[in-house]
């Protein structure tokens, strides 16, 4: 029980450390803390509360409705699992693994598409955009094309999206000479590298940061991406190097 005096006399710095306590961290609305404030012996009214919340930036976290990035759920061709689960190609540009993940900002969702070459697991082709779309993922096929050109043969994994599975990426695919290679429907491990880079970019970075414009999201991806990911953290699968 706080010993505070009422939060209708108290100073405004009580008053306001009141409101944080009674939040829970941002677990509850106004009405929950308005509430909470009563059965703490204070009198309070849900307008003084929220106003009290807005001054001090406290927000209650909502449940969000996720997206789903993968429809597999359509009648294009699909193909066959070439990569097997076998993540240790021998040389650079040999296989490639890509996926699709959803950034949370204040203006709504994002989507990002990655490209990883499996010898070093650098993003060597990423894209970023408001919905899932084709474009998504050949314009992260596209950089990786300009970025390191792979010899014709090169393998491409994916999932069975139908973004993937669509003839714009399939027509991208044959022009660069890349074979495709898609997991089994619901095997997510199919695709662990990929899924272990989005598992490290969700924990380190996206997680611990709130992006209040798609611009604020897409700034602070290329910096993890491109400065700190490719060039400067150490991987645990390359015995503790970057993949520069």
């Amino acid at each position: 029980m706080s010993t505070c005096r009422s939060s209708s006399n108290a100073k405004p710095a009580r008053r306001s450390s009141l409101v944080r306590d009674c939040s829970i961290k941002g677990a509850y609305g106004s009405p929950r803390v308005t509430e909470e404030i009563r059965e703490r012996g204070f009198p309070a009214s849900k307008a003084r509360v929220e106003r009290l919340m807005r001054e001090n930036g406290i927000r209650a976290r909502h449940k969000r409705r996720y997206p789903v990035t993968t429809d597999s759920k359509h009648k294009l061709p699909v193909a066959p699992n070439l990569l097997n689960r076998e993540f240790t190609p021998a040389g650079p540009t040999q296989v490639f693994s890509s996926d699709i993940t959803y950034i949370w900002t204040d203006e709504g969702w994002l989507y990002l598409a990655v490209v990883l070459d499996l010898f070093n697991r650098e993003v060597v082709g990423w894209s970023i955009k408001p919905r899932v779309t084709v474009d998504l993922v050949t314009d992260a096929l596209t950089m990786v094309w300009f970025r390191r050109g792979p010899a014709p043969g090169a393998l491409c994994h994916s999932d069975r999206g139908s973004q993937n599975a669509s003839h714009e990426f399939q027509r991208k695919l044959a022009t660069y000479g890349l074979r495709c290679s898609m997991s089994r429907k619901g095997k997510c491990w199919n695709n662990a590298p990929t899924e272990s880079f989005f598992n490290s970019l969700k924990n380190k970075r996206v997680h611990a940061t709130r992006y209040r414009t798609h611009q604020d999201a897409k700034d602070d991806l290329f910096e993890y991406i491109e400065v700190f990911y490719n060039r400067s953290r150490r991987h645990s699968s390359l015995g503790l190097v970057s993949p520069e």
